[in-house]
């Protein structure tokens, strides 16, 4: 089982790295495989809307990492999605990437876990945490919790590594994505399918 951690901030081995970092510990202490993907500062733009890759399952902006790990989001069996908070929402450069790759990609991720975790200075974690969930939520995922909202304050990693209980709630995330991936693999195992899910219904509020 492999588990991707996307890094939404500019700063490759900032905050936000620090709170993934301690996920994919307790991930690797599991026997589940993490790989990082640097996300912040490698983004070109947010979807166009163009509906390339509903033929092609590949975006049509070709120059920045969302084509690259296509392959690797479409075989993991977990995400985690980290961000700092900017203006009380998440960075720009995750949005953008998280619209492309549902667009293209929601049904290869449907039924898998994932989770949103955040990092910053004082306040704007919830309103974050609010904004990235909804990708899950609308994509028939599963939504790994932990015993508090999914956040860790600091300006630096320094001062993260000091927030125990932020990253506490980090490492109960780690403990219980391997338990739902492993409760998932045990229901595979024993004949049990994923949901079929009903033709969706499309309904316009324009009459």
């Amino acid at each position: 089982m492999r588990v991707l951690l996307f890094n939404g901030s500019p700063k490759p081995r900032g905050c936000t790295f620090t709170v993934l970092g301690e996920i994919a510990t307790v991930l690797n202490e599991a026997g589940i495989d993490t790989e990082f993907i640097q996300v912040g500062g490698k983004v070109m733009g947010g979807c166009r809307g163009c509906g390339f890759c509903s033929a092609t399952k590949r975006c049509t902006i070709n120059s920045d990492v969302l084509n690259e790990v296509l392959d690797k989001v479409r075989k993991a069996d977990g995400y985690v999605f980290g961000s700092p908070v900017h203006y009380a929402g998440a960075s720009g450069d995750i949005i953008s990437f998280m619209d492309r790759l549902f667009y293209s990609s929601s049904a290869s991720m449907a039924y898998k876990p994932a989770c949103a975790v955040f990092t910053c200075r004082r306040g704007g974690a919830t309103a974050s945490f609010d904004q990235l969930i909804k990708y899950f939520t609308i994509n028939n995922m599963p939504v790994v919790s932990s015993n508090y909202w999914n956040m860790a304050h600091g300006n630096i990693p320094e001062e993260i590594v000091q927030d125990k209980e932020g990253l506490q709630i980090m490492r109960g995330l780690g403990k219980n994505m391997a338990w739902l991936l492993k409760c998932i693999e045990a229901g595979k195992a024993n004949g049990i399918p994923v949901p079929t899910p009903e033709p969706k219904e499309h309904t316009n509020f324009i009459r």
